[in-house]
């Protein structure tokens, strides 16, 4: 994963791991994409998104603005995406479904031929509304390109 050796998760706050980490599976997933790791990229996305999510859900829950209803499991990225659309964090307008269901795909083959480029100008504007990007990326860790 693009994080790994870049960071010292356990050794930081929560709230800053899951901020680095999704900017640093930002940056992967986007050059592996480039590099036509299809696959590949889109699932290091999708761990930004998972780390995203986290975090607002550790930065909204401290300030008691998510609107959980009870039984909702929120060790489900779905789930948590719906309780952000529900407690007016984020409008709604991602389709977390069709993006779920690429990554499930992904998961299993090596996609050869997508656009992604329509899906990752959705992923961004959902990572602005979640207040990860925009973001310096010189700012990061510098990245070892020959990492997968």
């Amino acid at each position: 994963m693009p994080h790994a050796g870049l960071m010292e998760e356990k050794s930081m706050p929560l709230e800053d791991g899951l901020l680095l980490r999704a900017k640093l599976h930002i940056r992967g997933g986007k050059r592996r994409l480039r590099q036509g790791k299809i696959s590949a990229g889109l699932v290091t996305l999708y761990d930004a998104l998972c780390a995203a999510l986290e975090l607002q859900t550790v930065l909204a829950s401290s300030k008691q603005k998510l609107l959980i209803n009870e039984g909702e499991n929120l060790n489900d990225d779905k789930t948590i995406y719906e309780i952000l659309v529900r407690s007016k964090i984020v409008d709604g307008s991602f389709n977390f479904n069709e993006f779920d269901e690429i990554i499930n795909r992904a998961l299993v083959e090596e996609i050869r031929e997508f656009d992604y480029k329509p899906l990752v100008e959705k992923f961004e504007r959902l990572m602005v509304e979640l207040g990860i990007m925009p973001f310096d990326e010189d700012s990061l860790p510098p990245e070892d390109p020959s990492t997968f």
